[in-house]
């Protein structure tokens, strides 16, 4: 299949990032209103994961892609209890358990509907008044509770760095998250597990990958600004 002229420029940046990161590391292109054309383009070049803030917008592009069956689709944004049940239908992974309220919920349905979705559990390690999250108290507390959830497959942490954090903070904000990691997993958890790191941006992902990132999520470095 041939690409675009005007979609070879995503192509390139992908390949320029691909070709830099670790083998470990999984590569989510971020696709918050961009078109499915440019999903299309960056599946062509191997990216099979995608991350989309909401659930309604991924399910319409889900629908024009469903002939790429192979594609991992990861919610990375918010979700309200009302969206629940869509998001266990629809997504393979989802990076924002922000409560233990919304954990419950998603341990239910996915119970009745069968299905059994990857989660991280979304950590403020900093207090962040515009961000949700966990915060460090509340998921130590939740951790007993969370280890039950025996329909979720909780496998990873994801944090988002207060915006305009310094290069040092955000270095320690992602090494904290790192140590958090290893902290719950020294503890008597027999199915609560983190083998998985979700942190990085387009802004700091070199950072998040040195502090031990296993999925990063690119949006404008690989497609370029948002489309308005």
């Amino acid at each position: 299949m041939m690409v675009s002229p005007s979609l070879e420029p995503i192509q390139a940046r992908i390949a320029t990032v691909q070709a830099s990161l670790p083998p470990h590391v999984r590569l989510i292109g971020v696709t918050k209103k961009q078109p499915s054309s440019s999903i299309r383009a960056a599946y062509q070049v191997g990216i099979r994961n995608f991350g989309e803030s909401r659930v309604q917008e991924a399910l319409a592009k889900q629908t024009e892609l469903a002939d790429l069956s192979d594609i991992t689709w990861h919610l990375i944004g918010h979700l309200q209890t009302n969206k629940a049940r869509k998001a266990i239908l629809h997504f393979d992974w989802i990076h924002s358990v922000d409560s233990l309220k919304l954990a419950h919920r998603l341990n239910e349905l996915a119970k009745e509907l069968a299905r059994q979705p990857y989660c991280c559990l979304q950590v403020k390690i900093v207090p962040d008044a515009d961000k949700y999250g966990f915060t460090l108290e509340e998921l130590q507390a939740a951790l007993p509770a969370l280890n039950q959830m025996g329909h979720l497959r909780i496998k990873g942490l994801m944090t988002i760095p207060p915006l305009g954090s310094s290069t040092t903070e955000v270095e320690h904000i992602f090494q904290q998250a790192h140590d958090l990691a290893v902290k719950i997993n020294s503890q008597s958890l027999d199915r609560l597990r983190i083998s998985e790191l979700s942190m990085g941006m387009s802004g700091d992902y070199s950072l998040a990958i040195a502090a031990g990132s296993t999925m990063i999520r690119l949006g404008t470095t690989l497609f370029g600004d948002r489309p308005t």
